[in-house]
C-alpha cells in the first residue's frame, strides 16, 4: 500500500506541479516523475521543456501515458512518485476510447498497491462554464468523477490557486 498520496489540484497553469515538485523534494526520498503527456506538436513540446527545466535535476523520470501499473509498478518505499498529470492521462484514454472506468479502477488499484509515497497532480475543471460541445463535457465529467475518486482514496489533498495551496484535506 502506498505509504501516503496526495493529490494537488487545481486550474491551468495555478502553479500545482510547482508546488507538488517542491513537496516531493521536501520529502527526501528519491523522486520519480511519472510524465504522462504525449507530444504532439512543438507547443506541447515547449510546455514538457519548461516543467523539465522548473523541476530541475535529481529525478527518475518515467514516461507512460496510459499505464498505471507500468508507471508505478517499480517504486520502492525510498521513493516519491509524482505523476503530472492525472489529466494528461486522462485526456490519453478519452481520445483513445478506453474504459475510463476501468482504467481509473486500475490507476486507483496501482496507487493503492504502490509501496512509495504517491502524488498526483490533476486540474480542477469543474468550476468553469459547461462546454459547448460532447466530447468536452464528457471530459469535464470525467475528469470530476477522476478528481472525486481521487481524493476519497487520498490522505491529503491540496488546492492550488494563483501559487497558493490550501489543504483540503489532511494534512501538508
Amino acid at each position: 500500500m502506498a505509504s501516503k498520496v496526495t493529490i494537488i489540484l487545481g486550474g491551468a497553469a495555478s502553479g500545482k506541479s510547482a508546488f507538488a515538485e517542491q513537496a516531493c523534494v521536501k520529502t527526501g526520498k528519491s523522486r520519480v516523475y511519472w510524465a504522462t503527456s504525449q507530444i504532439f506538436d512543438s507547443e506541447m513540446q515547449e510546455k514538457v521543456a519548461r516543467h523539465v527545466d522548473q523541476r530541475g535535476a535529481g529525478w527518475t523520470t518515467i514516461e507512460e501515458p496510459y499505464e498505471a501499473k507500468t508507471a508505478l509498478g517499480a517504486a520502492q518505499p525510498h521513493d516519491v512518485v509524482l505523476m503530472d498529470c492525472a489529466t494528461m492521462w486522462l485526456t490519453n484514454h478519452l481520445l483513445a476510447e478506453n474504459d475510463l472506468e476501468k482504467e481509473t479502477r486500475v490507476l486507483l488499484e496501482a496507487i493503492k498497491d504502490c509501496p512509495a509515497e504517491v502524488v498526483v497532480v490533476t486540474n480542477e475543471t469543474g468550476l468553469g462554464i459547461v462546454p459547448e460541445n460532447a466530447l468536452a463535457r464528457r471530459f469535464r465529467e470525467a475528469q470530476g468523477r477522476l478528481n472525486i475518486a481521487l481524493a476519497a482514496a487520498a490522505d491529503t489533498v491540496v488546492l492550488v490557486a494563483a501559487g497558493l495551496p490550501m489543504t483540503l484535506k489532511g494534512t501538508t
